[in-house]
């Protein structure tokens, strides 16, 4: 069973947010040959940063992170970060993609985000389920066999 609550050596916390990022201009470049790669590296940057991923998600035009952020980091710099490092890593891993943005910045200017508290079973199902509905709204039937985010195995519904 996990900890409810995490711990520095002076500090207890249990901070849990959901995060909304999109690329720029909405472009739908997240599915595809990109969501692996583009996974990969947000769990790559948040592990370095000590940020555990509850619950994660990439949409066709955007992410959904539900994160457990250490209080010695603002929310507001953990999501530069996150988005500053992943551009630069996109860049470097997909070099076409550098004449598509301008500048070398992938991800919009603004994010959204929402503490978690007694609604944190509700979030992360929602999140789980935010690309099943976008199937059923745009009516896609890709299946990815992996998460990007955690490497594991979906199950096929």
């Amino acid at each position: 069973m996990k900890k409810a609550n995490e711990s520095l050596s002076h500090t207890t916390w249990k901070c849990k947010y959901h995060i909304v990022f999109a690329p720029k201009y909405r472009r739908q470049v997240i599915y595809g040959k990109y969501k692996k790669s583009i996974g990969e590296i947000i769990r790559t940057l948040c592990e370095r940063k000590g940020v555990e991923i509850i619950e994660a998600n990439a949409c066709k035009d955007h992410i959904h992170l539900l994160v457990s952020i250490p209080p010695k980091y603002s929310v507001s710099g953990f999501v530069g970060y996150l988005k500053g490092k992943s551009s630069l890593m996109i860049f470097d891993r997909h070099a076409n993609l550098k004449y598509r943005y301008g500048n070398r910045k992938f991800w919009c200017r603004g994010y959204y985000v929402d503490t978690v508290g007694r609604n944190k079973k509700q979030i992360e199902e929602y999140i789980r389920n935010q690309v099943q509905e976008d199937y059923v709204a745009d009516q896609l039937t890709l299946f990815e066999e992996y998460d990007p985010f955690t490497g594991q195995k979906n199950k096929k519904k």
